[in-house]
């Protein structure tokens, strides 16, 4: 044999061999639960460590241009999650900053040079304090008022430099301790979302944007019922909105698929005085009592109990309907859970998020059949 094809066959072994190391196998998508006990001491139990791949502490507060803790036993609950990286090695454990009720400092932070790195470093002290693996910004909503908040047309451009500084100090920090730190983002589904960021450079700046696919019906929000999580757009639906229609927008916006983790609501919506008509999908209604409802309540307290579980076809979610009380309820069950899994890998999705786990049945129905599609 002539040397030629000797040296042809180890230069395409050399070539194979950097396209492995260059393109590696898609390893199993993320399980994400935020967990929001709020002023409650976690307990034994309560977490399974095995069942998802990161944890999202809800919510530290800004105060004084610095993130803080916000609810008495935030510390106790820090180190109770942390604990659980005894029992599984690779969880990790991020703190979410903001939410709905709590980002009206967030354009004030982001406004400067100044005022970013004020907040870096102590977010930064916050994660080492902690033992912490990263951070999720939940800001609702650069440029839009959110529930009241202070905001600013420059808010999209600021949005953007605040990820940008952070992920710069995230890197120097994850160089001087060999443990790289974790930066994602909670985004809002809407087209106004959007609008008001710059998500093609947002993408290249976190680890993962956790797009909120859900609310996209609330009672009292409008004045019709409908599904608050479909996976699809039904024809009918008067708002034409749907999971995969923010999926694509995102993508469209510049955010890669391998980026996205898909939003999945554990808590339904109700709502009082509706028509029977189309066993109350599309109709009018207003908000009942308890417009809120989780998983567990719902499976324990209204089905079976005069409410018919209806599914859709289409938007590939179920809802109930009591003709008697003439209530409506939207929600997730196994059936739309697996749905919305096969989704994640058809499209190559980052994984699956959940808000949030304490709104599961106690079996931790959804949660287990969320963890078993996505292996």
């Amino acid at each position: 044999m002539s040397t030629f094809p000797r040296i042809a066959v180890a230069c395409v072994l050399i070539l194979v061999a950097a396209l492995a190391q260059a393109a590696p196998a898609r390893t199993a998508p993320e399980l994400v639960a935020y967990i929001f006990p709020q002023n409650s001491a976690l307990a034994v139990g309560q977490v399974d460590p095995h069942s998802v791949t990161r944890l999202n502490y809800a919510f530290a507060n800004i105060q004084g241009g610095r993130m803080v803790t916000g609810f008495t036993h935030d510390a106790e609950n820090f180190a109770f999650l942390t604990s659980l990286r005894r029992q599984n090695p690779s969880l990790t454990i991020l703190v979410s900053v903001g939410g709905w009720l709590w980002s009206g400092n967030f354009s004030d932070i982001a406004l400067t040079r100044e005022s970013r790195a004020l907040f870096i470093q102590s977010a930064v002290d916050f994660i080492s304090l902690y033992h912490l693996d990263g951070l999720d910004i939940d800001w609702e909503y650069p440029g839009l008022p959110g529930a009241g908040h202070t905001f600013r047309p420059e808010d999209k451009q600021n949005f953007t430099a605040l990820l940008s500084e952070l992920r710069a100090r995230f890197n120097r920090e994850s160089r001087k301790s060999g443990r790289r730190l974790i930066l994602t983002i909670a985004a809002g589904a809407s087209p106004e979302f959007l609008a008001h960021t710059e998500m093609d450079k947002v993408a290249r700046l976190v680890d993962n944007v956790n797009l909120m696919a859900y609310d996209y019906y609330e009672p009292g929000i409008g004045p019709v019922t409908g599904h608050h999580a479909p996976l699809f757009t039904n024809p009918r639906d008067p708002e034409k909105n749907s999971a995969d229609d923010s999926v694509r927008a995102f993508e469209k916006a510049g955010v890669p698929a391998a980026r996205l983790v898909l939003g999945v609501p554990l808590y339904g919506h109700v709502w009082s005085d509706v028509p029977e008509s189309e066993h109350g999908l599309y109709q009018s209604g207003k908000p009942a009592p308890n417009p809120s409802a989780p998983f567990s309540s719902i499976a324990s307290g209204l089905l079976n109990h005069g409410f018919i579980r209806y599914w859709d076809p289409v938007s590939q979610v179920p809802w109930l309907y009591n003709s008697g009380t003439r209530t409506f309820v939207s929600y997730e069950d196994e059936q739309s859970i697996v749905g919305k899994c096969r989704y994640v890998h058809a499209h190559k999705l980052a994984g699956i998020m959940v808000w949030d786990l304490e709104d599961d049945d106690p079996s931790a129905t959804l949660l287990k059949a969320i963890h078993a599609c996505l292996q």
